[in-house]
């Protein structure tokens, strides 16, 4: 029996060849589902085998492209299921879908990403983005989210999600090996994109409140984007106690997170949070928001502390908390690997889930 043809959708960026631990994901999909990929390319558009990587270019100029490449790879390919990766892709696709079945994947808040990352110009269309996303949501033939905030914002629109499973991740740069012991000096870590949904600049001015009353502590960020001039002030005001690195590799990131004491995250919005997962994998706690899908994977207390993102007081405090406190600090990293586990999957787990949600839309 031929397996079902997948063709996936999404403005991720890859480069070919894949790299390690995306030619895993890719190759259980393969194992099990007819695959093709219509994505963005990091740097120029190439057709090889598997995947179609457009140029990437402005969002205006994005989905006109995304639309036609769309057509041409349902007339070639003849998908019986198309996975959108957004509710925009879901939205771009409705004229050219074909008798295929649409799979949505809702990873994350559709309004945030309109408001919060990105272009300003983004959140002048904020009123005609959010319509799109709530027809895509409502018109997809089914639903799947990756946590349970991203369910309530599907439940939200009137949907109710097939299935709740986080997107595969390759973990074995974080779980192949014990974690590390925790440092002797307290250290912080940030890993994330330089973008205001990230929160970089409540961030900034929590670290100039807490670095003070934690003497000898250090954070390290890793990261680029629009904010990088907040970081820049930030580390020439506190070149003793902050340190910026643009891009790490997994191996890389996994081998920071040994090096510090804990995970800051203040995210005003986050689906469900690779890096948390990662840290806890290393054995580190993180400091979290208490907003989007943050406390879906950290538990105040237990393997992390949660604390306001709208207020930077709130951020310093948590940060004196768990660098001043070696106890608690020890506690909440003992809890961060006792919960490690239960987000981590194989691709071929991953790949299963998959196959039996296109299967139940054939």
């Amino acid at each position: 029996m031929p397996k079902p043809r997948v063709l996936f959708v999404g403005r991720t960026r890859y480069r070919l060849p894949l790299e390690p631990p995306l030619a895993r994901k890719w190759d259980a999909l393969s194992d099990v589902l007819d695959v093709r990929v219509l994505a963005t390319a990091h740097g120029a558009a190439s057709d090889e085998g598997r995947f179609r990587l457009l140029r990437d270019r402005p969002l205006p100029l994005f989905y006109p492209a995304l639309v036609a490449a769309a057509a041409g790879e349902v007339r070639r390919f003849g998908p019986d299921v198309i996975v959108a990766q957004s509710p925009y892709e879901a939205a771009a696709l409705a004229p050219v879908g074909g008798r295929a079945k649409v799979l949505l994947e809702v990873h994350g808040d559709w309004d945030t990403a309109t408001d919060l990352y990105g272009s300003p110009v983004r959140r002048v269309l904020r009123p005609l983005t959010s319509r799109a996303a709530r027809f895509a949501v409502r018109r997809a033939d089914a639903v799947r989210t990756v946590s349970p905030f991203t369910s309530e914002l599907v439940r939200r629109a009137g949907v109710e999600p097939v299935a709740t499973f986080t997107t595969y991740y390759d973990a074995a740069a974080f779980a192949e090996r014990p974690p590390a012991p925790l440092p002797a000096e307290p250290s912080l870590l940030f890993v994330g994109v330089l973008e205001r949904y990230k929160n970089v600049a409540g961030l900034a001015a929590a670290w100039r409140l807490a670095a003070p009353r934690v003497p000898g502590a250090r954070l390290l960020l890793v990261g680029s984007g629009r904010e990088r001039s907040v970081v820049e002030r930030l580390v020439a005001a506190l070149p003793a106690q902050t340190a910026w690195t643009e891009r790490l590799e997994p191996d890389g990131v996994a081998a920071a997170l040994d090096a510090a004491s804990a995970l800051v995250l203040p995210s005003f919005s986050e689906g469900l949070p690779r890096v948390a997962m990662e840290a806890l994998a290393r054995g580190r706690p993180v400091i979290g928001a208490r907003a989007g899908g943050i406390p879906d994977i950290v538990t105040d207390g237990v393997n992390g502390v949660l604390v306001d993102p709208h207020d930077p007081a709130s951020i310093a405090a948590g940060i004196v908390r768990v660098l001043g406190d070696r106890a608690l600090l020890d506690r909440l990293a003992d809890g961060a690997r006792e919960t490690a586990g239960r987000w981590q999957q194989t691709p071929e787990e991953f790949a299963r889930r998959m196959r039996e949600l296109v299967d139940a839309l054939r």
